[in-house]
This record gives structure tokens, sequence and C-alpha cells, in this order.
């Protein structure tokens, strides 16, 4: 488990100084080492693969891989609802942002109808904890408010308001 969370650390590094091929090599090995660790011990493991899988689907987007990017984003979701499932409050922070990162890989593939509603899910389940306690989600919340108006606009769809609304009636007066 150790060798294999500095592996992670290792491909985001990596991946920061631009040797994104390499991270993605790094990456590979961090999920396939968190998969047979998951297999042995799924609940201690589940969290930390569905990161890793999280990161490797931002890496394979980066190097031109979209469709494989697709397909792991896409169990990084669906691992983070089966954890939200299980621990709400622990675990829709984290399914929000994978959310986030399906939404960039489908605008890079230009789906914009589906980042759209990537994000307006995404923000559905931020919002009522950023208004619980906004200074512990306000990065997340605005992060994913601006990249669901920009999908709004890819995607020709109206922003829902109402939901808007509530992030902005938190918000201090600038």
């Amino acid at each position: 488990p150790d060798l294999t969370g500095s592996l992670n650390t290792l491909a985001n590094r990596q991946s920061e100084v631009g040797k994104r091929e390499e991270a993605l090599g790094t990456a590979e090995q961090t999920v396939k080492n968190y998969r047979e660790l998951a297999g042995r011990n799924r609940d201690a493991f589940l969290p930390v693969l569905a990161g890793s899988l999280n990161n490797l689907a931002t890496l394979q987007s980066a190097v031109g891989k979209r469709e494989e990017a697709l397909g792991t984003a896409e169990e990084a979701v669906k691992m983070r609802r089966e954890l939200a499932g299980r621990n709400r409050d622990a675990f829709l922070p984290v399914l929000a942002m994978s959310l986030g990162a399906l939404s960039s890989i489908c605008s890079a593939r230009e789906e914009y109808d589906r980042a759209h509603a990537c994000l307006k899910e995404a923000l559905q389940l931020i919002v009522p904890m950023y208004e619980v306690l906004p200074a512990a989600f306000e990065p997340l919340t605005l992060q994913l408010t601006k990249d669901y108006l920009a999908a709004s606009e890819q995607s020709s769809q109206a922003p829902d308001q109402s939901l808007l609304d509530r992030i902005a009636a938190k918000r201090p007066p600038q």
C-alpha cells in the first residue's frame, strides 16, 4: 500500500513537470496495484482505487487517449457512487469531483450535453454541503460552478438558475 501510494504521488509529480507519458505508465501501475489490494480488502482500498482511476483518466485524456479516459472516468464515478451510498457525507465531495473529471473528458470528446449533465449533478450533490459548511466546500463549489457555466454555454442549455441562486446566497458580499 505504501509503495502504491508513492507511485500515485510520483505520477502526479511527473505530470506536473510535463512528463505525461511517464506519468501515464506510473498511474497505470498504481491502478493495477490498487486493484490487487482492493481484491484482497475491498473496503480498505476501494476509495484509493477510485481516486487513482480518476487520476489515470485525467492523464489518459491529457495524452489524447480519450476513449480509454472515458471508460476509466466512468469506472471511477461508479465506484464513488457505491462509496457515497455507504457513507454519503464522506464520499459525496469526491463523487462530485469525479463527475467534474468525467465532464472534462466529455467536453474534450465534444459530448457537451453529457458534460453539462455531469456538472449539474455534481453541483446538486455539493450545494447542500456548501450551504451547511460554505468555507469547507467553497473552492470545489466555485470550480464546479465555473465549469458548469462553461458547459451550459457549450451545450446551449440554460443553467439551473435555482441552483446558482443557492450558491450565490451563501457567497459573502464582494
